[in-house]
């Protein structure tokens, strides 16, 4: 029986650059320049779905689970919110930078090196981030049934990822990999981009039923990204656990 999601290649290209996460002119400029969308996507969602109400702290003590959290680019906005993180990430590269910038920054995040179907926990999240990550994972389908067993009832996971259609190839792979160089060649593998459907199947025999789905858009007039109906390349989904 497969007990295992972690994907080594994936993980040793990440490791390789795991020092230039909190450089915005870095290897990971291209997440810098998404982060405050997906921040703010976040952010209001939850306060809307959990009916939050404390202006000062909007996610205070909610507690969210953040996996393949990378060096803490959104574990740390979220700490800033006020919700309790725990970042989890199989790249102990990936976890050594996160801890060192939280420390730096006098922030408690519990970053812990292991992927959700090893995570030892008896914690029951309310939020669960699974953002560009199931791209990068062996076996989605088990991946996101462990992450399942991690949230708790009523509770909340967004899923952010790439659309497997001929435009995400373009867009995606040859545009931002090979032209403008955003990315890394061989960054991404589009054999491993899934459709919203299909990640919608696989979530509803996990308890987690859609609640919104939105795609995400980058303006290069105003070099900025923006939510959008255009879910062929990148996309969001809110799911709800039943």
């Amino acid at each position: 029986m497969k007990n295992n999601t972690i994907n080594k290649k994936e993980i040793e290209k990440f490791s390789i650059i795991a020092e230039e996460w909190w450089n915005p002119d870095g290897k990971f400029k291209p997440l810098h320049k998404f982060n405050p969308i997906r921040i703010s996507y976040i952010k209001d969602n939850i306060i809307n779905s959990l009916k939050l109400e404390n202006k000062e702290k909007p996610l205070e003590r909610i507690k969210i689970l953040d996996i393949g959290c990378g060096g803490g680019l959104l574990s740390e906005p979220m700490t800033r919110l006020g919700a309790v993180v725990t970042g989890i990430d199989a790249s102990e590269k990936n976890i050594n930078v996160a801890k060192l910038h939280a420390k730096k920054n006098n922030l408690d995040i519990d970053y812990i090196c292991t992927s959700p179907e090893k995570f030892q926990t008896s914690t029951k999240f309310d939020v669960i981030l699974n953002m560009e990550i199931i791209e990068h994972v062996d076996d989605v389908d088990f991946f996101l049934k462990s992450c399942s067993k991690l949230l708790k009832k009523d509770g909340l996971m967004f899923v952010a990822t790439l659309n497997k259609t001929l435009k995400s190839y373009l867009f995606a792979i040859i545009g931002a990999e090979y032209i403008l160089k955003w990315l890394p060649i061989g960054t991404h593998d589009w054999e491993k981009f899934i459709k919203p459907d299909d990640l919608i199947d696989k979530l509803k025999k996990h308890n987690l039923k859609l609640e919104a789905l939105n795609g995400f858009k980058f303006n290069l007039v105003k070099n900025e990204w923006k939510l959008s109906s255009d879910r062929s390349v990148n996309y969001i989904g809110k799911f709800i656990k039943a």
